[in-house]
């Protein structure tokens, strides 16, 4: 393919640019028209001699690195016709020297619409997304629309990787190997481009950690002789055994990647030569259709027979393949002088799958839906429901949600796919969304397992439901399925929003009866200082009865007019009432005023929940009502300040009353058993009462509030100490 080459380029630059360009228009010869081919060669030759930058930003040569990743596109995954000229044409329209509508009208929608998928990812891959969760978050979303840009980046990714060794701007060299390691090393992996990913990985590390880098090829370099002996030593006898047997085959050996190594010595705490699985065989077989898997197992058979092998590194992806498509039988054998080899056995369509992914080869060519699908929906998942920064986000996608699978059936033979660590309640939303959320356990090989189980490679589930049953907020702690967390989520925000409108609707009802007009924004300031953030939790409590509509009414009432009632009620002018048991009138344990008085209404504040003992006053409210409240108050200076005429002098008269809530606030480790041990405590206290209980646990400590019914504070107090005496107990406070 000619290109005309800008007098910014050096010898050297040309030089290699012709040779590129004359090894991919060979690549291009029979995927492309002659006219196609023409075509494209005089866009490139007027474009670059028109406006085209010799070099990027970073001053790598633009043409170079395009006609690599086209090569290397077309060598390493499929040399697909519409991928490559998108490739070639997207410097052009990065530039603005062709629009993605002259692109549709040359090429078709098919290559504009790649473009404008790779216009998408430039909007945010700015090599800072390791740092910036907007960034990261966005390039994702962008990636996950078309599974051929995915491709097109991770090749793009790899070519970068390739030429940027002993660049100048170690930072930014460091921020691209980041990206392309914790990014598209792992989406390779996720398609089956297990070639591509190696290399991506050994170049992070080159780049990141060159030292470890240099020492683990040395030392490879340094007993590579040894080792092709070995290796040699091992396949003789393996390849005569398999001609013997009639089979077709090719055998080689490898050795693993640089940082597959290096991993394997971190996780083992060895040096080099305690790698025990060093490299790999390799025998590929030239089996087809219903012979593949027998013949796999056949030769598995002959090599298992001559080396003895390791059952618990048998890995078996023939079977029941990968959900990237992967299918191989992997086995470890004792090889001569006693070392352990890795032997995997696979045919040359399957060879052909590991070498360059399924989804490059047959998805998106048309197929029908496959794992590809499955695994792009799961990273959709997890970017909605992600909620913390970049690196969660990128632990997310690095953990392979198919890497650990588990394999379960239903009671009429279905086989699902389910991700390692998979309970009950995932395998429940797995089947559908509604026999998820009715979930109450299930029946595991014949026993009743609860909503947590695991589980486990063969299990038989029958998933057992009830209609009563709805999604808890402590479920989001039993799944680990992105789909599941996000049904729950949902399930939860309807039901939040049922109760809301239940609220709203009890709320309108009752300022209805009482002829009050509620104006939005004073409802928005008064629920602010009740400490909702959003109007609809406050409705939901309302509608969960946590919060009285008659009260907030009331509330509602003295914001807007609180002169009006200044000038209708004081200390003064109050006039004693008959006992009304509905305002809860308890006169016998009370004396207000200078003296006890019979038959005054009163009722404890909500807002600090007084009980027998404690130092209190009176405030007497709209209602001709006299509401109790603590002198430790948080609402004691703001009345007293502004209402010091109606505030009147409350006593205890020395009865004891009837049982008063009071809350307490638990703080202590995450302990197992701590929650039993502070329960047993107050039912073993003498007239005392658990009435609510709340625990929320985070990182190994919980905090819990206990509403408990005692009859005055001594006995509280009491109570305090004992519970502050339990095991892991750090603190315990009234609240």
């Amino acid at each position: 393919m000619e290109t005309n080459i800008t007098d910014t380029l050096n010898l050297a630059e040309r030089k290699v640019l012709f040779s590129l360009a004359s090894r991919l228009r060979s690549l291009l010869e029979g995927r492309l028209t002659p006219e196609e081919i023409a075509s494209l060669s005089a866009v490139l030759r007027e474009s670059m001699r028109r406006s085209l930058s010799a070099h990027d930003e970073k001053g790598l040569p633009v043409a170079e690195l395009t006609l690599k990743t086209a090569i290397a596109f077309a060598e390493m995954v499929d040399p697909d016709h519409n991928i490559l000229i998108a490739i070639l044409l997207h410097p052009l329209v990065k530039q603005g020297v062709l629009s993605v509508e002259d692109v549709e009208s040359l090429w078709g929608a098919d290559i504009a619409g790649l473009h404008r998928g790779l216009e998408e990812v430039a909007r945010f891959s700015n090599r800072n997304s390791a740092t910036n969760q907007d960034n990261f978050r966005g390039l994702v979303i962008s990636l996950a629309h078309d599974i051929r840009v995915i491709i097109m980046m991770i090749v793009k990714s790899l070519v970068l990787m390739r030429s940027i060794n002993l660049h100048p701007d170690d930072a930014w060299v460091r921020n691209v190997a980041f990206e392309a390691n914790c990014l598209y090393a792992q989406l390779a992996h996720r398609l089956g481009l297990y070639k591509i990913k190696g290399e991506l990985e050994d170049l992070s590390l080159k780049y990141t950690n060159r030292e470890i880098y240099t020492q683990i090829a040395h030392k490879l370099n340094a007993t590579k002789r040894s080792r092709e002996a070995y290796i040699k030593a091992f396949i003789d006898p393996v390849r005569s055994e398999l001609e013997k047997a009639g089979l077709k085959f090719e055998i080689k050996g490898r050795t693993k990647s640089i940082s597959s190594i290096w991993n394997k010595m971190r996780k083992q705490k060895v040096d080099l030569p305690g790698i025990y699985d060093l490299f790999a065989i390799r025998v590929i077989l030239d089996s087809e259709g219903a012979k593949e898997k027998s013949d796999c197992w056949l030769a598995y058979s002959i090599v298992a027979d001559m080396y003895t092998a390791n059952p618990a590194r048998m890995r078996d992806w023939i079977s029941i393949p990968k959900s990237n498509g992967y299918e191989s039988l992997h086995a470890t054998v004792m090889g001569p002088d006693n070392k352990w080899v890795e032997v995997q056995f696979r045919t040359r369509r399957m060879d052909l799958v590991a070498e360059k992914g399924l989804a490059a080869h047959w998805r998106y060519k048309g197929g029908k839906a496959d794992g590809t699908d499955q695994w792009m929906n799961n990273i959709r998942d997890i970017l909605e429901t992600a909620d913390a920064g970049p690196m969660q986000l990128m632990k997310n996608i690095h953990m392979d949600p198919f890497g650990k699978e588990v394999f379960a059936f239903t009671p009429k033979g279905d086989l699902f796919r389910l991700s390692g660590g998979a309970t009950v309640l995932d395998f429940a939303f797995h089947i559908h969304s509604n026999v998820g959320a009715r979930c109450t356990g299930a029946i595991v090989n014949g026993q009743l397992r609860k909503l947590n189980y695991k589980i486990q490679n063969g299990d038989t589930v029958e998933i057992v439901t009830a209609a009563s049953q709805t999604p808890k907020q402590e479920w989001l702690n039993i799944v680990t399925s992105s789909k599941a967390r996000n049904k729950i989520k949902q399930s939860l925000n309807e039901e939040k929003q049922r109760l809301a409108d239940l609220g709203k609707e009890a709320l309108a009802r009752r300022a209805k009866n009482r002829k009050i007009e509620l104006e939005e924004a004073v409802i928005m300031k008064l629920i602010k200082k009740m400490g909702y953030k959003f109007a609809l939790d406050f409705y939901a409590d309302i509608g969960a009865d946590k919060v009285d509509p008659g009260r907030f009414l009331n509330s509602y009432t003295a914001f807007l007019s609180p002169q009006s009632e200044a000038e209708h009620v004081s200390a003064e002018e109050f006039e004693i009432r008959q006992n009304d048991d509905s305002a809860g009138a308890r006169s016998d344990v009370l004396v207000i005023g200078e003296k006890s008085i019979d038959g005054l209404s009163y009722r404890f504040a909500k807002c600090c929940n007084p009980i027998y003992g404690d130092d209190v006053f009176g405030f007497i409210s709209s209602d001709g009502v006299v509401k109790i409240h603590k002198n430790s108050c948080p609402n004691a200076a703001h009345i007293k300040e502004r209402y010091p005429y109606r505030v009147i002098r409350a006593d205890w008269s020395g009865k004891t009353g009837q049982m008063l809530p009071a809350t307490l606030r638990v703080v202590g480790n995450d302990d197992i058993g701590i929650v039993t041990n502070i329960t047993s405590i107050i039912s073993h206290e003498q007239g005392v009462a658990l009435r609510n209980i709340s625990i929320d646990s985070h990182d190994g400590m919980f905090q819990g509030y206990l509403v408990i019914g005692v009859s005055d504070n001594r006995q509280l107090t009491t109570l305090v100490k004992k519970i502050k005496t339990v095991r892991g107990v750090k603190d315990v406070v009234r609240v």
